[in-house]
């Protein structure tokens, strides 16, 4: 599903270092799924969480086989933008980001002018496909300090970066402090963590980083921005207990 932020053109890059740690049975948790474009490439058990109601119902839905309406016109789109409240939540929130122009809730819908191409349709399309490979998550829609994380987990943070456009999807201030110790507890715990940021605090290292180009639907101001993965220094060993 397309999201700002979306970590989509980069999954092959870092979920070779996210699944590396991970042995058999263990949790991946995906704590700011957005569009579940990192999730949905991982196998076994699976945590998807994220604050906005309206994505996590359209995600949920599709896993479970709902599909969106193939046709949705700009009328349509204007009316449920209009009355949100009396219109499914799995249908607003496919609509909010699938339909609108950068995938910015509710924005503007977007379509093509010159008539070449059906914007709504490849959006239909984008969603079947990835339906598949959501079946089997088990979706939260929880602040991330209050989502419920099985022992010794692989936990993947993608956070509203600090310093950028915040996402209208998130309704209250992030607090960049209180998250980075919520990763020093969950380290400590005996996670394995990992954070998507452009910085991270001194306690944190950068163990991959890349150069990407940003705003590629403005072919006007493409700016270049250096993707990083941190992850937390010291991290407590599991408690396995060995039986003889």
């Amino acid at each position: 599903m397309k999201y700002v932020g979306s970590k989509k053109r980069i999954a092959k890059d870092i979920l070779p270092i996210l699944l590396k740690n991970r042995v058999k049975g263990c949790y991946f948790v995906d704590l700011f799924m957005g569009g579940c474009n990192i999730v949905d490439k991982v196998d076994g058990n699976r945590i998807a969480n994220d604050i906005n109601s309206y994505l996590v119902a359209c995600a949920e839905a599709l896993s479970k086989g709902w599909l969106p309406p193939k046709d949705i016109s700009e009328e349509m789109y204007n009316t449920v933008k209009c009355n949100i409240d009396k219109y499914d939540k799995a249908l607003v929130g496919y609509m909010g980001f699938q339909l609108s122009y950068g995938a910015k809730w509710f924005d503007c819908y977007r379509k093509d002018n010159i008539g070449k191409r059906n914007y709504s349709l490849e959006a239909y399309n984008n969603v079947k496909k990835q339906a598949e490979k959501l079946k089997g998550i088990k979706f939260y829609n929880l602040d991330y300090r209050e989502v419920p994380i099985p022992p010794n987990s692989v936990i993947y943070c993608d956070p509203p970066y600090q310093n950028t456009t915040s996402y209208k999807a998130n309704t209250d201030e992030f607090n960049y402090d209180e998250f980075w110790q919520w990763c020093r507890v969950k380290g400590q715990e005996g996670h394995i963590l990992y954070i998507s940021e452009y910085n991270a605090p001194d306690d944190f290292e950068c163990i991959w980083q890349k150069k990407i180009l940003k705003n590629l639907a403005d072919s006007k101001n493409r700016d270049i921005a250096i993707e990083k993965l941190f992850q937390y220094k010291y991290r407590k060993e599991p408690n396995i207990i060995s039986w003889l």
